[in-house]
């Protein structure tokens, strides 16, 4: 079905149908409700021959979820924010079962202050759960990448869990055309799961379950947890060459744009990077040679995808869309950690904080962003984390407080 007009979230929902799943654990939560509602409606009217349970709360959620993949079940289920934050418990121990099952987190800012949009602080928060992580620009990408989560999370050299994750609101709610791939292509791209683990026999039991280790038992599981995480780069390579045969779309690890002449690269991720891109365009028309980077997977990190593309560049800006405090942009010190021992690493790299609860980005702030790179590169001195804010922005902000009589009139 080609063309037809969907929110990124109900993207998802056909992403999970299209993978056949077997078992949808759920709970809702603003902005990933749709999703879950969609998978409902289709296994109450036999569209899809899944088990469709709504559970009390996240957590539960998860448990259920980790539990049917290890019985042998494709799982997927969905959550945003708040619900990611509480079933994190239960992440660390899905990995550690080694459950290939699917997550699609719809990402929101997390509390407090509270707000129902989006950035990554949540999604972030769970990079070193033992998930892999894909992170999706449009609402073909959702659909794509849940299908290429699925392939890769349950390749035997891998076996762990996929987060997709996607802009809430600025993808969530926003319609794209989509080419809604063929169910019998998708079939041969993704035949039906067949976990190796499960053809035991009574005379050779195979058990799985927590046990209380030693630090070097411990030790050992762990590091296997991360040699799979890395085995699913050469994976994801060939999934993604699989797909584009089939279907003629191609995802890479990293995407580049406008990259082949530029001396300044903007680094991005998500739903944000179209906007980069648009301004990528602008700033070309004005002369200027920048290009972008969008971070597709996150984990495992791509550092050698990342190097190739970066390499003799004059500077670098990371645009994060998210904040640790105390340290600055996540994304940033994890670019400059791989970069730090290539001899032709940029000269300059700059740490910007934007979007944040779903604030705007202007074009006058990748304005501020080009220029303030441009004069990284030549003085060859990083600068960030900046804030983008603007002063329109700091006004309303000051109005606000004067009203709550905490702030104080300033000079015009």
């Amino acid at each position: 079905m080609d063309g037809q007009m969907m929110t990124g979230n109900l993207a998802a929902a056909w992403g999970a149908r299209l993978a056949d799943v077997d078992y949808i654990p759920a709970f809702p939560i603003t902005p990933q409700t749709e999703i879950v509602e969609a998978l409902a409606k289709w296994c109450g009217n036999g569209e899809l021959a899944a088990r469709f349970v709504t559970m009390d709360s996240e957590h539960s959620m998860m448990t259920a979820a980790g539990a049917a993949e290890a019985a042998g079940a494709r799982v997927f289920t969905a959550t945003s924010s708040q619900g990611l934050l509480h079933a994190f418990e239960v992440l660390y121990s899905i990995a550690g079962w080694r459950a290939p099952l699917v997550l699609v987190n719809v990402s929101r800012a997390l509390a407090a202050p509270i707000t129902l949009e989006s950035d990554h602080n949540d999604v972030l928060a769970a990079r070193d759960s033992g998930f892999l992580q894909i992170h999706a620009e449009t609402c073909q990408e959702v659909v794509d990448s849940i299908l290429m989560a699925y392939r890769i999370a349950e390749d035997d050299r891998v076996m762990l869990p996929v987060i997709v994750n996607l802009d809430g609101f600025s993808l969530s709610f926003t319609r794209e055309p989509v080419s809604v791939p063929d169910p019998d292509q998708v079939r041969l791209f993704l035949p039906p799961f067949r976990p190796a683990h499960l053809g035991f026999k009574a005379s050779a039991p195979h058990a799985l379950g927590v046990a209380v280790l030693g630090g070097t038992p411990y030790a050992y599981f762990r590091h296997q947890m991360h040699l799979a995480s890395m085995n699913a780069l050469e994976v994801h390579r060939e999934a993604a060459d699989s797909f584009e045969r089939l279907f003629g779309r191609r995802y890479d690890l990293v995407e580049r744009y406008q990259l082949d002449d530029a001396e300044d690269v903007l680094v991005m991720t998500n739903a944000g990077a179209s906007m980069g891109k648009a301004a990528i365009d602008r700033a070309r028309a004005e002369g200027r040679r920048v290009g972008l980077l969008r971070l597709r997977m996150i984990r495992p990190w791509p550092a050698e995808a990342i190097r190739q593309a970066l390499r003799g560049r004059r500077a670098v800006a990371v645009l994060d869309q998210n904040l640790a405090p105390g340290q600055g942009g996540i994304l940033f010190q994890e670019l400059a950690a791989c970069l730090y021992h290539e001899a032709l690493r940029p000269r300059a790299l700059c740490s910007f904080i934007g979007g944040l609860g779903g604030k705007h980005l202007s074009e006058d702030e990748f304005r501020a962003i080009f220029e303030q790179t441009a004069q990284a590169g030549v003085t060859g001195k990083g600068i960030g984390p900046v804030l983008l804010y603007t002063a329109a922005e700091h006004q309303d902000m000051t109005r606000l407080q004067i009203l709550a009589g905490v702030g104080k009139c300033e000079a015009q």
